[in-house]
């Protein structure tokens, strides 16, 4: 079994300068902790991140957890791997919030050279599990130089 290893590169301050200019850094996630197999993040409830019905909307709860099982995933990339990307996703919603902050934290199941697992639980401030993530990201390595045209 692989132990998950953390890339030393990858610190909290690291992981939070990737979201501005992109949907991370416009939701305002923010990464609060990492360490091997493990990630937490949290993000304050603004009232354009619910849905019509006045509750959250799904998307925010995707967008916290998905963003730090994908953090997670850079964090623990192989050495030498370029990047990944999702191949799978899966959320359970347990309950919602309409104020305050979610908190999210990232577990690995498995982090191999060609997959790696993630869950994530989106939880309360006072600690009601709101939502179950799962997703599968596949390992991207660098492509091997084109072989010469054959003539």
């Amino acid at each position: 079994m692989r132990r998950h290893i953390l890339r030393p590169e990858f610190t909290v301050a690291a992981l939070n300068a990737r979201g501005p200019g992109h949907l991370p850094g416009w939701f305002g996630i923010e990464i609060t902790a990492i360490e091997p197999g493990r990630l937490s993040a949290r993000l304050p409830i603004r009232p354009e991140m619910l849905a019509p019905n006045g509750f959250l909307h799904a998307a925010t709860v995707i967008a916290l957890a998905d963003t730090s099982a994908g953090y997670a995933t850079f964090a623990h990339l192989p050495t030498c791997a370029d990047s990944f990307t999702t191949i799978e996703l899966k959320t359970n919603f347990l309950g919602t919030l309409t104020e305050g902050v979610l908190l999210c934290t990232a577990t690995a199941v498995h982090s191999g050279r060609t997959t790696q697992v993630w869950d994530a639980e989106v939880s309360s401030e006072d600690g009601r599990r709101l939502a179950l993530f799962r997703c599968t990201q596949m390992v991207l390595w660098p492509k091997p130089d084109s072989a010469p045209a054959r003539s």
